[in-house]
């Protein structure tokens, strides 16, 4: 098993946490005996966390799955995960792959929200035309699960606090190129439910929200990472915006498993929203948490309104219901403050910064 920023030795911070994901009564391994699963997306977050977790389930359980990943840059896919077969392809231009296929989980799709903005065209047409040919893959194998990663930007725009079921939607403008990205995850969705509706792909879908943990780069955009960046390097934690909004965030362990129990349990056709509910919390308030009880001071948190407020959204509020993931035994393991402690902890000892 190789980690993400590993140099020598066992990450033992990613090691607890594979341990922990084995540990989950709620998933079946046995399901994985002799199995084959592909993964598009291994090098992203989430994929490289649960790349990792299926081997060394694998490893541990005598389970002889076989991992397939589809990647882009097999020099880096090399380096995170060397024990592991690729196929080297962008995911909409994937035909064929020798054998067969068990299980699927597509997490392919752009992510950096300067991207959207400067690239909406190939966002949407990425996510779209990537997530049709894993489908159409899907149903070729005839696989007994498929699981699309989709995002809690599929909400759009919430504007009042309120207990956010699977069906309950905000307002997305179509024509604002940054919702490019949101307006494309409601369309792969809207295709996995179609493909489960006209050809019985059991296809299902795991509505993620921000994720924290072990294996997020030291210099990713997001404002999660941000913060670590400035708790680590004893810098002041500067907002840009009032920073009144507030959602969920979930663990990089707590997503596999969330995942996988959706992939062995959910109900093809279904969405099924993954967050922790108790680390629902403005950005703000993420950021004092940060700054008192993590960083014990030596990061105090500031406000800078000097930028145009036009370049950012309105605040939203995402306080996500996980009553349908729960229904299948799912439970989070770590909350917000542990989150980022762990992640801290991992960058320390196993990333260059």
């Amino acid at each position: 098993m190789a980690e993400r920023g590993e140099t020598n030795g066992v990450n033992e911070i990613l090691r607890e946490d594979m341990e922990r994901i084995c540990a989950s009564r709620f998933i079946n391994w046995e399901k994985f005996r002799n199995k084959t699963i592909l993964i598009t997306g291994a090098t992203g977050l989430i994929g490289f966390n649960l790349v990792n977790a299926l081997s060394y389930a694998s490893d541990k359980f005598g389970l002889g799955l076989k991992i397939i990943a589809v990647v882009r840059d097999i020099v880096k896919a090399r380096q995170m995960l060397p024990e592991i077969e690729f196929v080297v392809s962008d995911v909409e231009k994937l035909r064929e792959i020798d054998g067969p296929i068990d299980y699927v989980v597509h997490g392919a799709s752009p992510t950096a929200s300067k991207y959207f903005l400067t690239h909406p065209v190939e966002t949407i047409t990425t996510s779209l035309a990537g997530t049709i040919n894993m489908l159409r893959i899907a149903r070729a194998k005839d696989v007994s699960g498929f699981v699309y990663l989709s995002s809690m930007e599929a909400y759009g725009h919430i504007g009042e606090e309120r207990l956010l079921t699977e069906d309950d939607l905000g307002y997305i403008d179509p024509l604002n190129p940054r919702n490019c990205y949101p307006e494309s995850k409601r369309m792969c969705e809207a295709m996995c439910g179609a493909y489960t509706h006209e050809y019985e792909v059991p296809a299902k879908i795991a509505r993620l929200v921000m994720t924290i943990g072990p294996g997020l780069p030291y210099a990713d955009a997001r404002v999660c990472a941000d913060f670590i960046r400035c708790v680590i390097e004893k810098r002041d934690i500067v907002l840009k915006t009032t920073g009144l909004t507030k959602r969920c965030y979930l663990y990089t362990a707590d997503a596999v498993t969330a995942i996988l129990a959706i992939l062995l349990k959910g109900e093809p056709g279904h969405v099924y929203n993954a967050a922790n509910p108790e680390t629902y919390c403005s950005v703000r308030e993420m950021a004092e948490m940060l700054s008192r009880e993590v960083s014990c001071g030596r990061s105090d948190v500031k406000l800078d309104l000097s930028l145009d407020a036009s370049m950012y959204p309105p605040p939203r509020f995402l306080k996500l219901d996980v009553s349908a993931l729960k229904s299948l035994g799912w439970v989070p393991s770590l909350n917000l403050r542990d989150m980022y402690i762990r992640t801290i902890d991992y960058m320390l000892k196993f990333c260059n910064h």
